[in-house]
């Protein structure tokens, strides 16, 4: 068992308004299943990276270990490569039985390990890489975010996975996966850092109550505060009187008075200044001690959202649809049938690649796209069932290009109904939040400019999720992934709709947001359809789920 120490770190981006690691000390060990943990943007990749040696930095990190890192780089022209030819550049003197040991263990076919990269699906790339991983010997192993873009069966295999290993520093935000998968965590909170034995939910409850002590001592150090200004001032002004009172008296009214009371009432007060001075300095002490109570609360904003109700209670229908894209041998999907109500929460939920996202580009294609945005917009139905080529014509092909680029969808083009029925009702307006992100560029005045949004209010929706207003002078294509995501999602809460679709929104969103968005959804309980493979998340707020 060896040690990683960080002692006095401070780091900060070449340009950068502030420091991300400010004076930082902690230390870790590497038989540890250690949890990462953090709002979005306050360093934790930063941190896996320091560990690797990609950025100077002031103060030092001490480790007599070699650090890997996941996910490996894959460059584009990699892509038409097997892993197997990857291997020696992703982990040097990696060797390939290893990988297929760890390949075994992760339940997969190690037939992958020989198809072209880009064939993978995004569960078979990360077993691929996560075996790689673990091949090595006697290494600590660097783990950001394996389970994004990752279905529920892939979930649980990797979560199973990593609960058998040990000697990592794990960075997720999927609470189910902590709690399976690591026996310490480490916390970047606002102020400081915590390192503290136990999961997620044992951390989550320790700080809970610490919480709950810092409020009711806050709260008490306020009283007391209060009540010593107030005695002060009382005093101060007893002891001003009382001095005013040396010089000058009427010998009629004040006959018991001479010049030799001046001592008497100078003594009264100086002992009643005294008392002013002491009441100062338990003053000072009671806020010294408040200050850095509240430092490190989490006390979420709660979000508003402003749904729209619509004529009609049925929204969306689905009847035995099966749809497919142009050239393709298989369909998407097929034999699907359901209803959106207005009111109802519904989850769409299978495995990778099975549909659920062409469904939504198919009921997006059947609303008719309204031209305002990519990424985040509201969508403007014209007419109940639109099928693909009625869009396309009487102007609607400008709409569907749109609608492409929106959804990141190749020049092939969108899907296309092979049989069966997909409507949705006239004057259907969507807020669309997409599951990719790589659109986001540019300043955030230019985004809510190109998108109708009122900027100031986004802003405070931003803030409301816990972005700091530093991050408003930087372009997007600087952001982490989950201050990316928070764009999105914050536009669409600024977006009134009929319909809220959300394709797996919460990647990269930091715990803290998930359930601040969770609160939302369940206090203003909008009509909504979204594909999330965040157990915790879908559980407490689908209505129904359409299983694929």
């Amino acid at each position: 068992m060896a040690q990683i120490l960080a002692d006095h770190l401070t780091f900060a981006y070449e340009g950068s308004f502030d420091n991300i690691f400010e004076d930082v000390s902690f230390s870790i060990d590497t038989n540890w299943k250690l949890g990462f943990l953090g709002r979005n943007g306050k360093g934790k990749s930063t941190f896996l990276n320091l560990l690797m040696g990609k950025y100077a930095y002031s103060g030092s990190i001490t480790a007599s270990v070699v650090f890997d890192y996941f996910p490996y780089p894959v460059a584009k022209e990699q892509m038409r490569l097997p892993a197997a030819e990857l291997l020696g550049e992703w982990k040097a003197g990696c060797e390939p039985w290893r990988v297929l040991v760890e390949l075994d263990q992760l339940r997969e076919n190690t037939e992958i390990l020989y198809r072209p990269f880009r064939t993978l699906s995004p569960g078979e790339r990360t077993k691929v890489m996560l075996a790689v991983l673990f091949s090595g010997e006697n290494d600590f192993l660097l783990i950001d975010e394996p389970t994004n873009h990752l279905d529920q069966a892939s979930r649980e295999n990797v979560k199973a996975y990593l609960a058998s290993k040990k000697g990592f520093i794990l960075v997720s935000h999927d609470r189910d996966l902590l709690d399976a998968c690591t026996d310490h965590v480490l916390v970047l909170n606002r102020k400081s850092i915590d390192v503290q034995a136990g999961n997620f939910s044992v951390w989550w409850e320790n700080k809970q109550r610490r919480d709950q002590f810092a409020r009711a001592e806050n709260e008490k150090h306020v009283k007391e505060i209060g009540k010593l200004k107030q005695s002060a001032a009382q005093k101060a002004q007893w002891a001003d009187q009382n001095e005013r009172t040396k010089i000058g008296f009427d010998p009629v009214k004040e006959h018991d008075r001479s010049k030799d009371t001046r001592a008497y009432i100078g003594a009264k007060t100086k002992k009643l200044q005294s008392r002013v001075s002491q009441m100062q300095k338990r003053l000072g002490r009671e806020i010294e001690e408040k200050e850095g109570l509240l430092a490190d609360l989490e006390e979420p904003v709660d979000l508003k959202l402003m749904p729209l109700r619509h004529h009609k209670e049925r929204l969306i229908r689905v009847r035995e649809l099966t749809a497919a894209y142009e050239g393709t041998v298989r369909p998407a999907f097929s034999g699907l049938t359901f209803d959106l109500m207005q009111g109802e929460r519904v989850a769409l939920h299978g495995e990778n690649g099975c549909g659920k996202s062409t469904l939504i580009r198919l009921i997006l294609q059947r609303a008719g796209i309204g031209a305002e945005a990519a990424g985040v917009r509201a969508l403007q139905g014209r007419q109940g069932s639109g099928a693909a080529a009625e869009a396309s014509g009487n102007g609607g092909g400008e709409n569907l290009g749109l609608m492409e680029q929106q959804m990141g969808g190749a020049a092939s083009g969108l899907p296309a109904v092979v049989s069966g029925i997909c409507e949705t009702a006239a004057g259907l307006v969507i807020s669309y939040v997409n599951q990719d992100t790589s659109m986001l560029k540019g300043s955030i005045r230019e985004f809510c400019r190109a998108r109708g949004l009122d900027e100031s209010l986004f802003c405070a929706i931003l803030r409301q999720l816990d972005m700091d207003r530093v991050q408003f002078l930087k372009n997007m294509e600087d952001y982490s992934e989950g201050q990316k995501k928070k764009v999105l999602i914050a536009a669409s809460l600024l977006t009134p709709a009929h319909v809220y679709i959300w394709d797996e929104p919460l990647n990269y969103i930091d715990v803290f947001s998930r359930m601040q968005i969770e609160k939302l959804l369940l206090d203003y309980q909008p009509t909504m359809l979204f594909v999330e493979h965040d157990v915790r998340f879908r559980e407490r707020i689908a209505t129904k789920t359409v299983e694929f």
